[in-house]
């Protein structure tokens, strides 16, 4: 095989794609699939590193797939490793990439080059929803007292969040306003670094309200620590129930960040509908269970033309709502 001026990540590709998707078999809890190998574009640790290598976990364990392997390709917002994947696509058929709602963002703003439309959509497997909460102690103990001191006085309700001003955190937030009747470019929204630092702001009183995910809002409330004001999904999330969705308390907030998968452009059909049968059949298996209750996520399975039709609705509530902020 001549390899004259391939990256490492076409390699790795190349050598995953000879036998990825050799020793097929029926979706009956035997081997559909000798390898799958997972691009990530971030690094290790993050939400997209935890979402591939979990799946992957679960492909192996209920013996759906042989083999998984890993490649964290981060930079650019995610675009380094879909440029690659693209560039990269002939010999890309044994990879699948990960990524969520920042890749409809990111497109939107301009950030990266690419969208969604220029990969082959596989599925959404997974998704987190938003929360807004306050401090387990603060005296806002619900949304309606929450509106009620933003009304009064609209600096005196000061939400913060994990992104810069136009990132995830910050629409969410815009977009339970937004919800509630009021002016979603009015509030006052402080972006942090991460999440970690959002919550010391939370913690040492700079900020009022955090915008967060609702997983990791669930483990916060379980340790005493916050008091969730409401949940982004239609209603209520068996995971922590005692949280009110907005829906619920008359305020039409639904968003869910999504987490799913891509393959290269070009995949051919039969291939595709293998990846998709693979995960189809992952998702109701034990072994996912205690890996997706581990994480926290929903199970939102979408495949192809579904995921397609999700993504664009997704693609715009945001576009809508960030031209109206000012961010477009």
């Amino acid at each position: 095989m001549n390899t004259y001026g391939w990256t490492r990540r076409a390699l790795i590709a190349a050598a995953t794609a000879s036998f990825a998707m050799t020793g097929m078999a029926k979706a009956d809890g035997h081997q559909m699939m000798e390898s799958i190998h997972f691009l990530i574009p971030g690094g290790a640790g993050g939400g997209w590193d935890g979402t591939a290598r979990g799946t992957g976990e679960a492909l192996m364990n209920s013996g759906l797939v042989g083999n998984a392997t890993y490649e964290n390709l981060s930079g650019g917002g995610g675009g380094v490793a879909i440029a690659s994947l693209i560039e990269n696509a002939a010999s890309s058929e044994g990879t699948l990439m990960v990524n969520s709602t920042p890749i409809v963002i990111r497109a939107l703003t301009g950030e990266i080059s690419q969208s969604f439309r220029d990969l082959t959509l596989v599925a959404g497997t997974v998704g987190d929803y938003a929360a807004l909460v306050v401090l387990a102690d603060s005296p806002i103990k619900s949304m309606d007292d929450a509106l009620a001191i933003y009304r009064k006085d609209p600096d005196a309700l000061t939400i913060g969040g994990g992104s810069v001003p136009g990132g995830m955190d910050h629409l969410v937030a815009a977009i339970i306003m937004q919800g509630a009747g009021e002016d979603p470019t009015a509030f006052n929204y402080v972006g942090y670094d991460a999440g970690g630092e959002a919550m010391a702001g939370l913690l040492s009183g700079e900020i009022k309200a955090l915008s967060t995910g609702f997983s990791e809002a669930i483990a916060l409330a379980e340790q005493g620590e916050i008091r969730i004001l409401g949940v982004t999904a239609p209603e209520r999330v068996p995971a922590y129930d005692t949280a009110p969705s907005f829906v619920e308390q008359g305020i039409d907030a639904q968003f869910v960040n999504w987490r799913g998968f891509f393959a290269a452009p070009g995949l051919p059909e039969e291939k595709l509908t293998a990846y998709q049968d693979t995960l189809a059949a992952m998702m109701e298996t034990p072994e996912w269970e205690v890996i997706r209750a581990r994480m926290g996520l929903v199970n939102i399975f979408r495949p192809g033309d579904d995921f397609a039709a999700f993504l664009e609705a997704q693609e715009k509530q945001l576009g809508d709502l960030m031209r109206e902020l000012g961010f477009m």
